[in-house]
């Protein structure tokens, strides 16, 4: 009993030899922790410095003061960051920021545009006042709105202004319509598929350099005098700009997500609508806005053609007779139409594209 005892203590106590490697085995492996924790501790505490000092940068650019103790109080236990924002007056609070501005450009320009407007019309009023140009080139700004309420009871030309603007906006809308409903889905088609693009990049990108005056005189002799061919010189001059922007804007897709939709079965139509598309879109409506531009800068050339009633003609009519306070007029409703359309297409674009600019 006393030999088998003597025996197993021996063997529990094991080798000598295979005592002292285990023994280096977990020293070593106690150094190599130590290590470790050491190189982490370290790394925390210059994140926690850089951090430090990229929140008091942002403060000192935003003008606030430094974090007071309350403030740290707030702090978030996980990631250290502040939680408690500067209240506003109205005692709304805000989200904290560390600067700034978190992108380019981001802010409201409102206020600037309206002091721009203002100091645009102001120059205007001092300019035709003081006599800077001779009436004929440069009218007041009360000889151009007499005019404008002239022109809208009928007093001024042959029709009232509502009948010139209703035939501009007939002419203008119809063309940016039909070329919506055709560019759009041509350039969708030439960014997915080869042969789309063959037949037709070219032609697309042979007329789309020349200008509406060049190619006038040949709508005319082809198509005659009439609606038809003032609506077909508007609709190519938009046109070019949407396909084009369609196409590109197919490339906004990336492939992880075409690739994640065919892996959950997706049929390629599937992928196009529900993932080119929607990717297309911030790209479709820039390009909505520029078009929508062109076809009213189109608008007097097309309606040289034979036309009797529009903001165009109103404007070459009143030319032809040096009035130039009819022309300005014309300019201004031009421009203010445009410029209302322009914002409800920023609207549309920030209710449909929420994520654009945001990536």
């Amino acid at each position: 009993m006393s030999e088998a005892g003597e025996h197993e203590r021996a063997k529990a106590r094991g080798h000598p030899r295979e005592q002292g490697e285990a023994k280096e085995r977990s020293s070593r492996l106690r150094a190599r922790v130590a290590a470790d924790t050491k190189r982490l501790a370290l790394l925390y505490a210059h994140s926690e410095a850089a951090r430090r000092r990229a929140i008091e940068r942002g403060r000192r650019l935003d003008g606030t003061r430094p974090i007071n103790g309350s403030e740290a109080a707030g702090r978030d236990a996980r990631t250290g960051t502040a939680m408690k924002s500067a209240a506003p007056e109205n005692g709304v609070a805000g989200p904290a920021r560390t600067s700034r501005y978190t992108s380019p450009g981001e802010g409201r320009s409102t206020t600037i545009s309206i002091v721009t407007m203002g100091a645009l019309f102001a120059l205007w009023w001092v300019a035709s006042h003081l006599r800077w140009l001779p009436p004929l080139f440069l009218p007041t700004p009360e000889t151009v709105f007499t005019r404008l309420y002239e022109s809208a009871m009928g007093q001024l030309t042959d029709a009232p202004l509502a009948t010139h603007f209703g035939w501009s906006m007939f002419r203008v809308f119809s063309a940016f319509i039909a070329a919506c409903l055709t560019a759009i889905p041509i350039g969708i088609a030439m960014g997915v598929s080869r042969i789309a693009r063959g037949v037709f990049d070219p032609p697309i990108e042979f007329y789309r350099p020349l200008p509406p005056l060049a190619y006038l005189p040949l709508i005319v002799i082809w198509f005659g005098i009439d609606e038809f061919s003032k609506v077909l010189l508007i609709y190519l001059a938009c046109f070019a700009p949407l396909a084009l922007s369609a196409r590109a804007g197919v490339r906004s897709a990336s492939q992880e997500q075409m690739h994640a939709a065919y892996s959950m079965g997706a049929s390629r139509w599937q992928v196009i609508r529900h993932v080119i598309v929607p990717a297309a879109l911030p790209d479709i409506l820039t390009a909505m806005r520029i078009a929508i531009g062109f076809g009213w800068t189109t608008l007097v050339a097309a309606e040289m053609v034979a036309a009797t009633h529009g903001l165009g003609q109103m404007v070459l009519n009143a030319s032809n007779f040096l009035r130039t306070d009819i022309v300005m007029m014309g300019i201004i409703v031009i421009g203010a139409v445009a410029y209302l359309f322009d914002l409800l297409m920023r609207y549309a674009e920030r209710v449909l594209v929420p994520w654009k600019g945001k990536a």
